[in-house]
Parts: structure tokens; C-alpha cells; sequence
């Protein structure tokens, strides 16, 4: 008696494991499964019909319990993140206009870093990879987004 109770545990324990903490139908679901299974079987083989028929109800009642209780409100409050995040990406203040010359700092690959003045910023190649210590021209500016095209004249 004490392996079937045990093998109940033990596939209540893998189904709350399942439900609550590993996402999924997965092992530790199917172990549990298996497991309360295995508690029917053992109970019917070995300790006869009565206790076999008495071990699936309590199987099938303590399984119907444990889901009403997984999927209550309040079980999932408790185990949920309630933290908002209300913050707000800081655009930078840099006055960079469409024609303004810098050099590279990174390789451009098409995104990298670039100075213009005092200031560096990201900014993103209009014309495939530049390559680092090359001038660069403004040449569009969209929201905090800035293109940049290699410097062709003698600037």
C-alpha cells in the first residue's frame, strides 16, 4: 500500500510541476501521468478490484481537485509578476542635422558609432559596410535615427 500511495504523490508532485513551473505537455508531465497510472495498476494487480476501483477514484478526484486549484485567480496572482515598467528610452539630445560630416568609430555593418563634434552617436549606414576611421556624411535624419553615407568630396 505504501508504493501506491507513494507513486500518487509523486504523479501529483510531476502534474503540479507540469502545470505550474514547466510550460508545455512535457516529461514531467507525461512521469506523472505515468506515475498515478502505475498506482492504479499496482492497486488493481496486486491488492485486487476493490482496492484497484478505490485507488482510480482517488486518482481521478485528487487530479480534479489539483487542476480546480491551479486554475483559480488567486493561484495565478500569487505566481505572477504584477511589476509595470514605466519607463521611457531617453532619445539623446545631440544636434546632428543632414549634411553635418564625423568619422566612424566602429565599422559601420550597417549600424555602428560615429562623431560628430564632441558628441558620438549610433548611426546607420545608407550604403553597406563603411569602415572604421572614415568620414561620413548626414545624409537623413528620422526621429532619432541618422543615415549616414561615405564623405565623397575633399570635406
Amino acid at each position: 500500500m505504501g508504493l501506491v500511495i507513494s507513486l500518487i504523490i509523486i504523479g501529483l508532485i510531476f502534474i503540479f510541476a507540469e502545470v505550474l513551473l514547466i510550460p508545455g505537455v512535457g516529461v514531467v508531465g507525461i512521469l506523472g501521468l505515468l506515475s498515478m497510472g502505475g498506482s492504479c495498476f499496482y492497486a488493481f494487480y496486486e491488492l485486487g478490484t476493490t482496492a484497484g476501483i478505490i485507488v482510480s477514484v482517488v486518482n481521478a478526484v485528487l487530479i480534479i481537485l489539483l487542476m480546480i486549484w491551479v486554475l483559480r485567480a488567486r493561484t495565478w496572482k500569487r505566481m505572477s509578476l504584477e511589476t509595470n515598467i514605466d519607463s521611457k528610452a531617453v532619445v539623446p539630445d545631440v544636434a546632428v542635422s543632414v549634411g553635418d560630416v564625423g568619422n566612424t568609430l566602429t565599422r559601420l555593418a550597417p549600424m555602428g558609432m560615429a562623431r560628430f563634434g564632441d558628441s558620438s552617436i549610433e548611426v546607420t549606414s545608407s550604403e553597406g559596410i563603411i569602415d572604421n576611421g572614415s568620414k561620413v556624411v548626414v545624409t537623413a535624419v528620422e526621429g532619432i535615427k541618422i543615415f549616414v553615407a561615405p564623405c565623397t568630396d575633399g570635406n
